[in-house]
């Protein structure tokens, strides 16, 4: 699973930074208590089973805690996470910021019950461009397009690792993980870069949402007992065609693919007649338009005449991906084994670095007017209520009501798969401290419709940033030369399929 732990290791949320345990992690003080052998040496229950002994002593701690008594009065008829929000936290993290991008996009968008937030960071990043070039007042760009051609070559890519991995069990760890999701929704942004160079990109109106690009479960369960069943047929082709002594490797390969297409036919059927037939990227199409100001317009080309015209100042090809991973060397590489979209196409790849590292980045973005596609795992400590849209560490007092210490570090909340990438947004603005030049909060554009934080917007508190964000995206004239240089090296640490940094936003 690549290197050793890194020589600067994540704190927990509320840790003392000298608190460390044998391999460089922080410990909590209650951790550490946790591990010691003399900390409780005779259990109540010697078989390891919960004992009525273990209870009683329980209740009797609980019952003797005039906190814990006011905190059952109170939680047993409110949700925690609405009630345990800290007032002092939510003021001190206004929803305000000295630096943001020069241009401002609407609408506010919304995937809906679809899990296509990468799709949607990605052309909420680029019609900034668009919308600047062109004086609209509101754009989007399709993101079903991308999703319609996502979702057809993930198909492709299950079947093609199904013929390379015929030889393995069917229960084979590998082979299971791949049959597990194999068509997910979410993806990374290498995986966008692949789509955006191979079919480019069209306004929302030339190719718009249908019932299942906005909610994609019935179509992806639907895919996935179709997928799973070609991958059988796929391999049991294999398997008879091994069998013949007369049929080249060459040959065999060549066979399995004819018939792999075969049964693609029937993905794209299912495929085009839920969320209908794409335009093709080379295929010219015609999109009429008003202007901000009223005034008629049109724009005539291909899909990826389209893309090329909105993204020559910052290309998203030469864009890649800056993380954050503890548990791994910085100044490295890393990829995930089997994860992409596209055969052949681009591998995901990762730049591993300190946090500090991603801010900087995002400030000199912010600073340049580019807005920052960025990973993370949302659902830790945030709010994304109307009129909300609070993410910090110390807006909910989980610690307080029920006495406990949160004491996982980053790498730790990886390793017991606790974290991972979940999300992808935008950051589009940034509050920069006068004094130190440090970022202390961000601004968030997130793609879950205008009654979602505040507008649409949430704001990021520097302590959650260290936390919780993974994954930075800059553009390679914002990097510095070191980063590049890892980047374009192309010496990889391969990650396994099953590692949490292949958690698909």
């Amino acid at each position: 699973m690549g290197s050793a732990a890194s020589k600067v290791p994540a704190q927990p949320l509320n840790a003392a930074p000298e608190s460390l345990d044998e391999k460089g992690f922080v410990r909590s003080q209650s951790n550490t208590a946790a591990t010691s052998p003399t900390a409780a040496s005779q259990p109540l229950a010697t078989d390891g089973s919960i004992s009525l002994s273990n209870v009683n002593a329980w209740e009797s701690a609980a019952a003797a805690d005039p906190k814990i008594q006011l905190a059952r009065t109170i939680l047993a008829h409110n949700n925690i996470k609405s009630t345990l929000t800290s007032r002092e936290a939510g003021v001190a993290i206004p929803h305000v910021f000295n630096h943001e991008v020069d241009f401002k996009v609407a609408p506010v968008t919304n995937q809906k019950s679809s899990g296509r937030c990468w799709l949607f960071a990605t052309t909420n990043v680029i019609r900034h461009e668009v919308m600047k070039k062109l004086k609209l007042k509101e754009f989007q760009l399709s993101q079903s397009y991308l999703f319609f051609w996502d979702k057809l070559n993930k198909s492709n890519y299950y079947l093609e690792l199904s013929i390379e991995n015929a030889d393995l069990p069917v229960d084979d760890r590998l082979v299971n993980f791949l049959a597990n999701d194999l068509i997910s929704d979410g993806g990374q942004w290498d995986m966008a870069v692949n789509l955006l160079e191979t079919y480019g990109l069209v306004p929302q109106p030339v190719y718009p949402e249908s019932f299942h690009s906005s909610a994609s479960s019935p179509i992806n369960s639907l895919l996935k007992l179709k997928l799973r069943e070609h991958a059988l047929t796929l391999r049991a082709l294999s398997s008879s065609l091994k069998a013949d002594d007369s049929v080249s490797p060459e040959s065999a390969i060549s066979t399995l693919r004819a018939k792999k297409e075969e049964l693609m036919q029937e993905i794209y059927t299912i495929m085009s007649a839920t969320l209908g037939v794409p335009p093709k990227p080379d295929a010219s199409f015609t999109w009429e338009y008003y202007t901000e100001d009223g005034k008629y317009a049109k724009w005539e080309g291909t899909p990826l005449q389209f893309y090329k015209a909105f993204t020559a100042k910052f290309s998203p090809a030469e864009s890649f991906s800056l993380i954050n991973d503890p548990r791994n060397e910085y100044g490295r590489l890393y990829t995930v084994d089997k994860l992409g979209n596209i055969w052949g196409g681009r591998p995901v790849l990762y730049v591993n670095t300190e946090i500090d590292d991603l801010k900087q980045a995002i400030v000199r973005s912010i600073k340049a007017g580019q807005p920052v596609f960025f990973g993370c795992d949302v659902g830790q400590f945030s709010d994304s209520g109307k009129g909300v849209g609070i993410m910090d560490t110390d807006y909910f007092e989980y610690e307080q009501a029920f006495n406990i210490t949160l004491g996982l570090t980053k790498a730790q909340r990886l390793q017991t798969n606790e974290s991972a990438m979940t999300h992808a947004m935008v950051i589009s603005g940034v509050h920069v401290d006068e004094k130190t030049g440090r970022p202390v909060r961000f601004k968030v554009e997130n793609s879950w419709g205008e009654d979602s934080g505040v507008q649409g917007y949430n704001v990021m508190s520097d302590k959650w940033f260290d936390q919780f964000v993974f994954q930075v995206v800059v553009h390679k004239s914002l990097a510095t030369k070191e980063q590049v240089k890892i980047f374009e090296s192309g010496e990889r640490v391969v990650l396994p399929a099953w590692d949490p940094m292949g958690a698909l936003a």
